[in-house]
């Protein structure tokens, strides 16, 4: 009995440092030298096309091909991170946790038109409704585009 017993702890606790394990892509995020999401955001003109390191919670990722996860990085901030189709893939398990992300970092500064035209294909791949009436002034998009990840 007390052998079972044993044997049942050790199965639970390898069980569960499997599923503790980060996932990495390309090697994992250069976990060295990742900058401040505020002084990211706040001088994003100055770091755009620049190699950075990024970390946030994954709140969203593609149902499709899991081609990009988006990342809050700073009150309600958000910077998408993107790859091309088949380089990695994110897994929709993924959501809720932290990641970090190296890559070469990107401003997209949209007019209205464009940004009702993005949210709404955004909404679709999500299989979320958007009306682009309802958006009335345009956006800025943070997109990084990630040479490696690492998903805690």
């Amino acid at each position: 009995m007390l052998i079972r017993t044993m044997l049942g702890l050790l199965a639970i606790v390898c069980t569960a440092s499997a599923f503790a394990q980060p996932m990495e892509f390309a090697g994992g995020a250069d976990k060295t030298n990742v900058i401040d999401a505020s002084t990211l955001l706040a001088k994003a003109s100055q770091y755009h096309q620049t190699q950075v390191t990024v970390k946030g919670v994954v709140t969203k990722v593609c149902k499709k091909r899991g081609c990009w996860m988006t990342l809050e990085v700073e009150k309600g901030e958000q910077i998408t991170v993107k790859v091309r189709d088949g380089d990695m893939v994110f897994p929709m398990s993924a959501i809720g946790k932290t990641a970090l992300a190296t890559g070469k970092f990107e401003v997209f500064q949209l007019s209205l038109e464009k940004s009702r035209r993005y949210l709404a294909h955004k909404a679709e791949e999500n299989g979320e409704a958007f009306d682009p009436q309802t958006l009335k002034n345009p956006i800025t998009v943070y997109r990084l585009k990630p040479s490696a990840v690492t998903i805690l």
